[in-house]
């Protein structure tokens, strides 16, 4: 299952995930989302793997989130959608996912869990035998 990577070219932690993700080899396509703007339809789908919708994906830090005045429970679903393929500075990044798995930012820890479930079994056996000795 190859992995979705949406990327800005000068974000740090875009830059991290790219590398992990190439250091244990995992398939994935990189979207620079500066350069290549998401349609609506990929942002719903985006929505459609959080656990707390606009909340998990959108920078209330970001510029642009500031400058525009947004309130998240004062706009609708859609003017949302409508907001983020127009102003991309308003989403987190990097943003990671396949078909199952989202994840918002990079944290060493969570990015694990795009590594097949066979490499993670021998991962915490390692671990396991560690601390064993």
């Amino acid at each position: 299952m190859t992995v979705q990577l949406y990327t800005a070219p000068s974000n740090a932690s875009s830059r991290k995930a790219r590398e992990w993700l190439i250091n244990h080899n995992i398939p994935f396509k990189e979207r620079n989302i500066i350069a290549r703007p998401l349609t609506p339809d990929e942002v719903k789908r985006l929505l459609r793997l959080t656990e707390n919708g606009f909340e998990d994906i959108i920078s209330t830090r970001a510029k642009v989130f500031k400058q525009l005045h947004l309130n998240l429970d004062d706009i609708s679903t859609s003017q949302l959608i409508q907001l983020v393929s127009k102003h991309l500075d308003l989403l987190k990044r990097p943003i990671m996912f396949d078909d199952k798995r989202l994840q918002v930012g990079y944290n060493n820890e969570e990015i694990r869990r795009f590594l097949p479930r066979s490499t993670r079994k021998l991962e915490m056996m390692k671990v396991w035998q560690q601390l064993a000795i």
